[in-house]
């Protein structure tokens, strides 16, 4: 392996400090207990140095010549603690970001403006629950938090100028806390305005949607989530299994490295910072990659909340059935940093059977209902790395604690699979669980969950291919797809995208894939969220009855006319459609939302001409004022910059840039790069 290597053995030196006396006094029995007392505590971290020394010099590693990590030792715990503290090394902070939000404790760091992002995590995370959870952890998972653990304390104590935000020590139990590395976990989804409204008394203009759905489904931000492409070996040149893992997550949101052990494990792939397993990668015999989305896993119940002074002691109830249940009501501490020092809100919330309430709807309470089983979701994204063979990773899929991604598998014995969804509560039919059901109906409440085999899944489909793209699973291997009326609504709960069609065409009828010619389909050029747009605006043009606009927008269509729809660094026609299609959609929007569907297929079928029309000179005049001529290359204008290792990335045009020449996974680009851009630049 080209590269340096090194081991933890020798690399560090201590020195412990020894208390010094301050006075040859006899000192005062108080200080004789505290004396006693820090003696105690040194002599506990002494051991447990020695503990973490000792633990280093089983574990080895290589870095190649990218600087990835290959990380090796007898037992998978000691690939852990190595697993951390090349992490560490890498990118302290990113690690420490995410326990701080995982825990609750942003806003100790950040100050005010993370106050209810951190009440929002409290609702669920409870540091004395999850540290019951640790306790209860079978004996091999609690091994592997303590190596966690051991790995990032060991990191800080061997680089004493790391100084961390807040969290100096890290504890085996905090592992719990962030079990799924998917970018925007489920308690994310929960929207933070309404939860300040409620619980901060600030006035919003809230609507009784079910807005992590809604939001989801009509969003016109550049869509996260990946391209999972598996192929089966009757359609490979050389007879085997090739998988396509393209994850679109921001950036640098997880680091890459192998790790190997003498205890079966042998993986290489995506670390979320701060995890202990591979997320999406692959090990010798399989592969496996997540793609955001699935079934319905998140649902809202609406509360009728009842308030008797007299019957019932000043409690709020809740009607369920033909019963009134009492709300449960938990105080909870959110500490957060000001100018002057620490502050403390301190909050009521209230907890149905169903789950916290998040926000009001009229007088009525909504609660919402998530997965929240934090020993079984680590297991399950352990033990996936660890499974050689189809029988062995659906063993592990069984655990159903996969809430928020579709999977994607192929391994050495040819088989391709998918997985649309993992975490499946069974529901009563006759009920719309895109929206707020009826909390105080019993039939709304969840029946268990779905097994595995019965979610929506393939298994070497006859096509010899299957793909993902965020979209929904009918057309995840052509013909040869899941059919949408076998399965209930709420098994999936997005549609087809720009994407998902480029997919299918570059997939295909190909029988002779190689690792080069399957790369090549994943970063084809084609922006396939045009094909059903440019006609209808060229037939706006043609019709519009307006000589002096035709005339000032012949030459802006006639460049669309010319183009392929493919992207390209010297493409001026890139430039103008996806600024045309911004313009679009941004006078689309409130449209799409008042109707109930996505904005992209909004745009596609429904925007009027006129609105189709006029969104090209806005386009022309913004490229204009941006860039001094519309007539602009795409690589002028989307271009990669990172000046410093911040996770909040500052930007100057006066300093050095990359060309892209990817465009948006929203207009269809299989390789995509979200386009943003800043006031000050």
């Amino acid at each position: 392996m080209s590269g340096c290597a090194h081991q933890f053995l020798g690399r560090v030196a201590f020195a412990i400090a020894a208390a010094i006396s301050l006075s040859t006094l006899p000192a005062p029995a108080s200080a004789e207990v505290a004396a006693s007392r820090n003696a105690a505590k040194n002599k506990s971290t002494n051991i447990e140095v020695a503990r973490w020394r000792a633990q280093a010099q089983h574990v080895t590693i290589l870095r190649d010549k990218w600087g990835i990590p290959h990380i090796y030792a007898k037992t998978d715990a000691d690939v852990v603690f190595g697993m951390l503290y090349a992490q560490a090394e890498d990118d302290f902070n990113r690690i420490e970001v995410n326990y701080l939000n995982a825990l609750g404790r942003l806003a100790e760091v950040e100050g005010e403006k993370a106050l209810y992002s951190d009440l929002r995590m409290k609702l669920f995370i409870d540091p004395a629950e999850l540290q019951a959870q640790y306790r209860a952890s079978p004996a091999w998972l609690r091994k592997l938090m303590d190596s966690f653990a051991a790995g990032l304390n060991y990191y800080l104590h061997t680089h004493p100028a790391v100084k961390p935000k807040l969290l100096t020590r890290f504890e085996p139990w905090m592992a719990l806390s962030f079990t799924e590395g998917s970018i925007g976990g489920d308690i994310e989804s929960i929207n933070l305005r309404q939860l300040e409204a409620f619980y901060g008394g600030r006035k919003i203009d809230a609507t009784p949607e079910k807005i992590s759905r809604l939001e989801s489904a009509l969003s016109e931000a550049e869509p996260t989530g990946s391209n999972g492409f598996a192929i089966a070996p009757a359609n490979t040149a050389a007879g085997k299994a090739l998988l396509l893992i393209n994850p679109h997550t921001s950036f640098y949101f997880r680091s890459e490295m192998q790790v190997v052990s003498e205890e079966g494990l042998n993986a290489y792939g995506a670390v979320t910072w701060g995890q202990f397993f591979i997320y999406q990668g692959f090990n010798d015999r399989a592969g496996w990659m997540h793609t955001s989305g699935g079934g319905d896993a998140i649902d809202e119940y609406i509360e009728t909340v009842v308030k008797d002074g007299a019957a019932l002691r000043n409690h709020y109830h809740y009607r369920y059935g033909n019963d009134l249940r009492p709300m449960k009501a938990t105080v909870i501490s959110v500490p957060y940093k000001t100018p002057s020092g620490m502050a403390q809100k301190t909050l009521t919330v209230y907890h149905s059977h169903h789950g916290p309430i998040i926000r009001d709807d009229g007088d009525k309470w909504v609660a919402v209902r998530l997965m929240h089983e934090p020993i079984k979701a680590l297991q399950q994204s352990y033990l996936r790395t660890k499974a050689k063979n189809y029988a062995a990773f659906n063993a592990v899929m069984d655990l159903r604690t996969n809430s928020s991604n579709n999977t994607v598998y192929a391994d050495a014995d040819g088989n391709i699979a998918y997985y649309h969804g993992n975490f499946v509560p069974i529901r009563d039919t006759r009920f719309d669980f895109t929206k707020p059901v009826d909390g105080s109906n019993p039939a709304t409440d969840w029946q268990g969950l779905h097994a595995a085999k019965d979610a929506i899944q393939l298994f070497n489909p006859k096509n010899g291919w299957i793909q993902n793209t965020n979209n929904w699973p009918f057309s995840a291997a052509g013909a040869n797809s899941p059919r949408r009326e076998d399965y209930p609504a709420y098994m999936w709960n997005v549609g087809e995208n720009a994407r998902g069609i480029h997919a299918v065409r570059v997939l295909e009828g190909k029988r002779d894939f190689t690792i080069d010619k399957l790369i090549a389909a994943g970063y084809d050029s084609q922006l396939t969220a045009f094909e059903p747009l440019l006609p209808r605006l060229f037939k706006a043009y043609e019709t519009a009855g307006d000589a002096t606009m035709q005339a000032a927008m012949r030459e802006p269509i006639e460049a669309l006319r010319g183009w392929d729809m493919r992207y390209s660094l010297t493409s001026v026609p890139t430039s103008l459609a996806v600024f045309w299609f911004a313009e679009l959609r941004e006078r689309s929007v409130n449209e799409a939302r008042a109707e109930g569907i996505n904005v992209i297929d909004y745009m596609s079928t429904k925007s009027n001409e006129a609105v189709l029309l006029e969104s090209l000179p806005a386009a022309v005049a913004r490229l204009e004022k941006d860039f001094g001529t519309w007539k602009t290359p795409w690589g002028e204008i989307n271009r990669f910059q990172r000046l410093t290792g911040d996770i909040k990335q500052p930007f100057d045009d006066s300093k050095p840039s990359t060309p892209i020449a990817y465009a948006s996974g929203n207009l269809g680009s299989l390789a995509s790069f979200g386009m943003s851009s800043t006031r000050s630049t």
